[in-house]
């Protein structure tokens, strides 16, 4: 009788609304990880799965400054949870952060995302072949905003260099912490061209103040309007993913209680909704498949990095 009643009590609190989550964005605000911190705040509350949800922004080096404070000042705590994805994968690599993903406790990977090359509306640059042109003529001539050094944007800039026959360790990347900041340097013409996910660009795409040069989608995936690299002759295909951690130490029940709110989260019609409007694709994947991809992501990574001469082996 008491074992039922343990496992009725372990169930009830596993789906009731949570009362309280905190979620960090290692980053600063106006780039990906904030948007979908705040975004899921807005899914959990509106879907009335958690009553109080509270952001905060600890930026710095990729999120290895959040991830730092997390792992070390919310150990045990199951109302906590930090934002995070393939950036932060590769900036723990380049930075040689002495806190590592493995000291973190995975919940779900929520969203995939492509990315988008850009330049000043007013640019000379007009398609990738152009780029392309530019960038095996002098790599260390052409300019990139992006986000955290190690990140996807600079791996897919590495990566851009290596696809046209130029020297990927020569390319000039000048990361920023947050998608504002490399924003108004695009758009300021301060840099050549600027790299991040599409949805951090559409609005000024849309507005005629930025030129998209294309997607790191599959060949055949390209339209007119949405060009993908492939389709120009640049053999570039990368995703960003994005994900929430939660700290190390929680019991398996406080695991379970996050696990089946952003199992929840991730089904609701405010989430679905979200997507939509962002562009983001749908990539959950929660529980032991999360964090085996994890696992093996990091090591993907590594192999990737080295190659293009971002981390020595």
């Amino acid at each position: 009788m008491l074992a039922a009643a343990a496992v009725a009590g372990f169930v009830t609190s596993a789906s009731a609304q949570m009362a309280e989550l905190k979620i960090m964005a290692p980053a600063a605000p106006g780039g990906g990880w904030d948007q979908t911190a705040r975004s899921m705040q807005q899914a959990l509350t509106q879907s009335g799965l958690a009553k109080n949800v509270q952001v905060t922004n600890v930026p710095g080096a990729g999120g290895s400054i959040g991830i730092a404070q997390f792992v070390n000042g919310a150990k045990g705590d199951g109302s906590q949870l930090m934002v995070m994805g393939y950036v932060m994968v590769g900036a723990l690599l380049t930075n040689k952060s002495p806190v590592t993903l493995d000291q973190t406790t995975p919940i779900a990977r929520l969203t995939g995302e492509y990315e988008a090359i850009v330049v000043p509306a007013n640019s000379p640059i007009k398609d990738a072949k152009d780029l392309a042109a530019a960038v095996k003529a002098d790599p260390a001539k052409v300019t990139w905003a992006g986000g955290s050094a190690g990140g996807v944007d600079h791996i897919a800039v590495a990566l851009f260099a290596k696809a046209v026959g130029a020297d990927p360790t020569k390319i000039n990347y000048i990361p920023f912490s947050g998608g504002g900041e490399s924003l108004a340097a695009i758009l300021g013409g301060k840099v050549t061209a600027g790299i991040s996910g599409y949805g951090e660009f559409e609005s000024q795409i849309k507005a005629g103040k930025l030129r998209l040069i294309g997607l790191t989608t599959p060949a055949g995936k390209g339209t007119a309007e949405m060009p993908s690299l492939k389709d120009q002759g640049v053999d570039l295909e990368i995703a960003n993913w994005r994900a929430v951690v939660a700290p190390p130490g929680i019991t398996a029940e406080q695991k379970k209680v996050l696990t089946e709110t952003m199992d929840k989260m991730a089904k609701s019609k405010e989430w679905t909704e979200i997507l939509k409007q962002k562009g983001w694709d749908d990539a959950y994947q929660s529980g032991d498949a999360f964090a085996k991809f994890l696992t093996e992501d990091q090591t993907r990574t590594k192999e990737v990095l080295t190659s293009v001469g971002l981390v020595k082996s």
